[in-house]
């Protein structure tokens, strides 16, 4: 086996995810932040996500002494922040999220599985 095949993590399952973030949590961050500053913390990366948003996608510019980032880089590393915190939460209140997203999919299966193709405001 190649080196980079064995530095080379398996693929990360929704379960994996939340049982790496707990490792992590216990070993660096020595415990969970409370469910409210959790939710604090939530909005600031999602408020980070829509200034790099608006600069790219939308109409706001960057200010002059504003570096223009690598948005690859940075878009990842914002929603990566997300995702962590999100299952952050998760783990902290005993929300399974892959159970939660199975169960949210069937939700949105039986009760959207004509609308989106009956909008016509999405027709190509």
């Amino acid at each position: 086996m190649a080196d980079s095949e064995k530095s080379t993590p398996p693929p990360l399952t929704v379960k994996g995810l939340q049982e790496t973030v707990d490792r992590w949590i216990k070993t660096y961050g020595v415990r969970y932040f409370s469910e409210m500053t959790n939710l604090a913390v939530l909005m600031e990366e999602v408020g980070e996500l829509a200034r790099i948003m608006s600069r790219t996608y939308g109409e706001q510019s960057f200010k002059g002494v504003e570096k223009h980032p690598d948005l690859g880089d940075e878009l990842a590393d914002e929603l990566a922040d997300i995702v962590f915190v999100l299952v952050c939460i998760a783990n902290r209140t005993g929300v399974d999220i892959e159970t939660a997203i199975l169960k949210n999919l069937e939700k949105k299966t039986a009760r959207d599985n004509h609308r989106h193709r009956n909008n016509p405001k999405l027709k190509i």
